[in-house]
């Protein structure tokens, strides 16, 4: 029985589980998951495979030695112990790979310079001889993490990432990373078992990764070579038998859409479809979403529109309910997931998402939706759904519907974080907290917390609070406060107040106190009343006006 050894496969974040399915299937063993990388075991024939048939893993590493350092010294001291003979020729270059999260080391540069001092040493008092340093292409890589004091030295057996396959010919202004790509075809549970479409296909990275996994061919085929291949003990004749092992390809009698409206990247997607050998299997066509029609077969769509660094965000917000209204009349019946990481973004589209997986998109952290296309109400739709599961047996795989390959994957709920000062992004559902005063957390354009004086939250463009001296709040554009003198509160232009030597209020416009040799006499204003029936409107309430009689001569 071969050696075995532990071995390191690093992914990107979220995509830990795939990954660890992956390494199942091959048949890795002791399999752990962390972040951003699932350690195993497994032989010298395990690493070759790992690094030529996984399609979620960056690069593959050979742990060499775990030691603890609290400081630079340490580190030069327990690199120098290695019998590094065992790995590295004199005559071959290396190179240094550093990953440091460390209040010790603050440089990873200085953790290179350390590694690279303490083999050089090692090799001048041994043989008289150094190896020398290359940063591009080296004979042999190595990658020294550091946690904290907690230290692990590994070869990099992969060299060049693993996400670059060597099919791509040419790219569209950033193009979606060929590992994420699979990443999210192989969470979908989708396997070939009908027709896949991505409505914006760009370079055409997805319909590629799809093709290669519904014909079971490994990504490393296409690539030019692996670090492996130069190490002191690499065994051609195994990695020979791996490389030309075919016996797991098979069949896909379905078909793969790329559609985008884009003439740029419809060239280059063709190109990229040639040279990764799937032309028979993936069929282009120049056409934007908005011509998008129903499909005669049971399909799925997986598709990353853009996400507006490089469009307004009115034609971003407009683009995402063009999908969601297209989703919604053109793909009853079927599936669909949506890679994005702005929230108005998934909300424009206006379905209902049934799952949610995070995804990060370089340094983006997106979110991976999918969305069940039904005709009717989404309370019917789950009812029937249910009902169905309880009277027949789960389909099998490969008929009618697909079904995810790996039932006990299930994605982790992306943790969210409350609104920090200065962030400019709309707070996310879920993520509120209630604030001290606050009978339930606040929604974002609903209430805002009470200020003193208030006996109840203000909504926004209603209640303004209560000044000194007014006996309610002011309705906007309402009633002004009152000013000494007044009786009650003036409405906006009816009352002045009260000018010395008047009874009452004068009205705009209206009538003003006169002197007592100015006066009519009272019975002709007496006449006027009676001439006019709308004069006694004049008074308040309902009692007549007192008139006095006129004194006889």
């Amino acid at each position: 029985m071969s050696e075995q050894f532990e071995i390191i496969a690093k992914t990107f974040q979220g995509l830990e589980e795939i990954l660890a399915e992956e390494l199942t299937t091959l048949g890795a063993n002791d399999i752990q998951i962390g972040r951003r990388m699932v350690a195993f075991t497994g032989d010298k024939r395990m690493m070759y495979k790992a690094n030529f048939c996984l399609r979620t893993a960056i690069r593959i590493l050979k742990p060499i030695k775990h030691f603890a350092a609290k400081d630079a010294d340490e580190v030069y001291s327990q690199i120098q112990e290695i019998p590094w003979e065992e790995y590295l020729d004199p005559d071959k270059t290396f190179a240094i790979d550093s990953v440091v999260f460390s209040e010790e080391f603050r440089h990873s540069k200085f953790v290179s310079y350390k590694v690279k001092d303490a083999i050089v040493d090692y090799f001048r008092e041994k043989t008289g001889k150094r190896p020398s340093v290359r940063i591009n292409n080296p004979d042999v890589l190595l990658n020294i993490h550091i946690a904290q004091t907690t230290c692990t030295l590994s070869l990099d057996s992969s060299g060049e990432s693993l996400h670059r396959r060597g099919y791509r010919q040419e790219a569209v202004e950033a193009p979606l990373n060929e590992v994420l790509a699979a990443g999210m075809v192989l969470m979908t549970g989708w396997r070939g078992e009908c027709d896949l479409i991505d409505p914006m296909c760009g370079s055409g990275t997805i319909p590629i990764e799809a093709a290669l996994i519904a014909r079971n061919i490994a990504p490393g085929v296409f690539r030019k070579g692996f670090a492996f291949e130069k190490w002191v003990d690499f065994d051609a004749d195994m990695f020979d038998e791996i490389y030309n092992d075919d016996s797991q390809e098979r069949e896909f009698d379905y078909k793969i859409y790329g559609y985008d409206n884009s003439p740029k990247a419809n060239e280059i997607a063709t190109h990229n479809i040639k040279a990764a050998g799937v032309s028979k299997d993936v069929v282009l066509k120049l056409q934007p979403f908005q011509q998008f029609e129903q499909p005669k077969e049971k399909s799925i769509i997986i598709t990353n529109p853009p996400y507006g660094e490089r469009i307004s965000t009115n034609d971003l917000l407009g683009l995402y309910q063009m999908i969601g209204e297209r989703l919604k009349h053109a793909f009853v019946g079927n599936e669909a997931w949506v890679l994005s990481y702005r929230e108005e973004c998934f909300d424009q589209i206006g379905l209902k998402a049934s799952q949610k997986v995070p995804l990060f998109n370089g340094a983006l952290e997106c979110e991976f939706r999918k969305y069940e296309i039904f005709d009717g109400k989404y309370k019917e739709f789950k009812s029937q759904e249910t009902q169905e599961g309880v009277e027949g047996e789960e389909k099998k795989e490969g008929e009618d519907s697909y079904t995810p390959r790996f039932k006990e994957f299930k994605p982790r709920e992306r943790e969210y974080k409350p609104r920090r000062e200065g962030d400019s992004r709309p707070r996310r559902e879920g993520e509120f907290k209630s604030r001290e005063g606050e009978s339930r957390p606040r929604r974002e354009g609903d209430f805002k917390p009470r200020s003193e004086g208030e006996s109840r939250p203000r909504r926004e463009g209603d209640f303004k609070p209560r000044r000194e001296g007014e006996s309610r709040p002011r309705r906007e554009g309402d009633f002004k406060p009152r000013r000494e003198g007044e009786s009650r509160p003036r409405r906006e232009g009816d009352f002045k107040p009260r000018s010395e030597g008047e009874s009452r209020p004068r009205r705009e416009g209206g009538f003003r106190q006169q002197d007592d040799k100015d006066r009519k006499p009272r019975g002709e204003f007496r006449e006027r009343r009676d001439r006019d029936p709308r004069a006694p409107r004049e008074f308040r309430g309902n009692r007549e006006p007192r008139i006095e009689k006129k004194e006889e001569d």
